[in-house]
């Protein structure tokens, strides 16, 4: 019994190495709650389920597309019932977007006066204009 328990779940460094996070990170997801308490060997080595894997998975997901550690809790709740949580998803992605479309403005101008500044300084006789920049 006690080889099919171990066979069905994974230690920490197995996870870690599998989902490229470090234990400290799974550590720190136990510790705020992303993840549930995660069951422990009879000498106390956690044990991770694939439940718990694909749990990462999707913290790691949500994290890479910009979600940040609340808004990622807020989605495993809304996981958990998806079907009554539709609209609040939209509500949340909806909010997402309009930061990201207000950092891809912010991109944008920071790109165009850059470009000002290289061009100014290729032309510019004197000191650095970018320099400069920097100093106000």
């Amino acid at each position: 019994m006690d080889n099919l328990y171990m066979s069905t779940t994974k230690k920490i460094g197995e996870v870690a190495k599998k989902l490229f996070v470090s234990v400290d990170t799974l550590r720190y997801y136990e510790k705020i709650k992303l993840l549930g308490p995660v069951k422990r060997s009879a000498n106390g080595i956690r044990l991770y389920s694939e439940e718990d894997i694909v749990r990462v998975t999707f913290i790691k997901q949500a994290q890479k597309v910009g979600f940040t550690l609340e808004e990622i809790h807020q989605l495993l709740k809304f996981r958990d019932n998806p079907i009554q949580s539709k609209s609040r998803v939209r509500e949340l992605v909806a909010k997402k977007l309009v930061v990201i479309e207000q950092r891809i403005q912010d991109l944008t101008a920071l790109r165009d006066e850059f470009s000002q500044l290289t061009e100014q300084c290729i032309n510019s006789e004197g000191g650095c204009p970018i320099l400069k920049k920097f100093e106000s």
